[in-house]
């Protein structure tokens, strides 16, 4: 080959190489039962260990870092399941499936039901324990953590609808938190922990989005968006009482209910994380949404951090790495802080590569407190999704000592699957 010839080859690969992943793509789900809205949590015993949860009942599991995958069925014979899973360890090698209920019985509408697992994720309790009943309101988007100083103490926060759907102004939409202090056995009285309530029409005037998570010295951190924005609250009491004004953090520009084109509905309500390692951002919280600040067609993924315990919080920054203000969407993402060494990871879907609907998978990483992100792909081939199959809210990112385990819906045609990519970024 000739130099010429070499170069010009060498160019077209420089050129197109975004398209192309270096990563293995693992498909999670054994059967097509439509799963989406994907969790994944690491066991921070063993990091070799891994559970997921999907829509709407779909449990997975695997003990070799994500190679091979056992799966299930969740059942609560007395509750029922009904989606918006999130699963969790905690530091006692039980896991826990966070769900919606749906029961045959009328009694037992509207609550968060929370089954254990001491077996790794391969049988899960039955019927499980349950919070924030409540006969006439709903409850939706329930995310949990655990407690890594108090052993036993789980935390939950969600929304709470007076009545979802409805148009009516007397009707409120909350944030709710409960507390287990018996490794999800029971859990207390739900309580609202918001200043501002919301609408209940699910769309970006209402309350939603509330992940929490656990600061270095046993605090609880989270955020959620509404009519306000994106607002922070924090406990530094295992969660008996909280802030009396909530933290104004930033505008979300156009709200949190996005319109992605091909995409059943969209959301980019904030993910809230904390650094509880030993690096010198320990204590930093994190927050990761999206919005269109940049343009309507132009959905970003943006990023604030505060270093002081939540009392400010920095300017905004992108993200995503292309080219700005060139239309191209990012949206749906996830962020995990690795526990161990600080690093920030977050997962999205992204359209730079098109001109249409085709969708990539990427992953951003800082290892920086957040000042810079390299921008990775990870999904080995892209995807075309359709607007009239629901696609499901989120997906999921877990890290522990620079492993980074991440979930995700893709749709093709109108078969939905979950897929896994495992980095280990000691070996990069």
């Amino acid at each position: 080959m000739t130099v010429k010839k070499y170069l010009l080859a060498l160019t077209v690969l420089l050129l197109i190489s975004p398209l192309f992943s270096q990563y293995k793509n693992i498909k999670v789900n054994p059967i097509n039962n439509a799963p989406e809205e994907v969790s994944i949590a690491i066991n921070p015993l063993n990091p070799q260990h891994m559970v997921v949860g999907a829509n709407l009942s779909n449990y997975y599991y695997s003990f070799d870092g994500g190679n091979t995958w056992g799966s299930g069925i969740l059942k609560s014979s007395k509750y029922g399941v009904w989606g918006d899973p999130t699963v969790i360890f905690d530091y006692s090698d039980n896991v826990y499936y966070f769900h919606l209920a749906r029961p045959s019985d009328a009694d037992f509408l509207d609550r968060i039901v929370c089954q254990k697992s001491i077996d790794g994720g391969i049988s899960w309790s039955d019927p499980g324990s349950f919070m924030g009943y409540h006969k006439v309101k709903d409850q939706d988007k329930q995310w949990a953590v655990a407690d890594w100083k108090i052993k036993g103490n789980l935390y939950c926060t969600w929304t709470r609808f007076d009545k979802y759907g409805s148009k009516n102004p007397e009707d409120k939409s909350n944030i709710m938190f409960s507390r287990s202090t018996d490794f999800g056995h029971s859990w207390s009285d739900a309580f609202n922990i918001n200043e501002t309530p919301g609408d209940c029409k699910d769309s970006s005037n209402t309350t939603e989005g509330a992940v929490p998570s656990m600061g270095p010295n046993g605090e609880i951190f989270v955020s959620w968006s509404g009519p306000d924005g994106i607002v922070f609250d924090k406990s530094t009491d295992a969660g008996n009482t909280w802030l009396d004004t909530d933290v104004k953090v930033t505008e979300q520009v156009g709200g949190w209910d996005l319109d992605i084109p091909g995409i059943y509905r969209c959301n980019g309500m904030p993910v809230t994380c904390c650094d509880i390692s030993e690096s010198k951002y320990k204590g930093n919280i994190y927050i990761n949404f999206s919005d269109i600040r940049n343009g309507i067609s132009d959905v970003d993924i943006f990023f604030v951090k505060s270093t002081d315990n939540g009392n400010t919080w920095s300017k905004v920054k992108r993200v995503n790495d292309d080219y700005f203000g060139n239309s191209k969407q990012q949206f749906m993402s996830w962020m995990a802080v690795d526990p161990i060494t600080g690093a920030i990871n977050i997962l999205f879907y992204d359209r730079r590569n098109y001109d249409d609907k085709r969708t990539d998978v990427y992953l951003a990483r800082s290892t920086d407190g957040g000042e810079t992100f390299q921008n990775i792909k990870i999904s080995e081939s892209e995807f075309t999704p359709q607007k009239n199959v629901f696609f499901g809210d989120y997906v999921g990112i877990a890290a522990y000592n620079n492993f980074t385990a991440s979930v995700w819906q893709r749709l093709d045609g109108t078969e939905l699957s979950i897929w896994y990519c495992g980095i280990d970024f000691n070996k990069e």
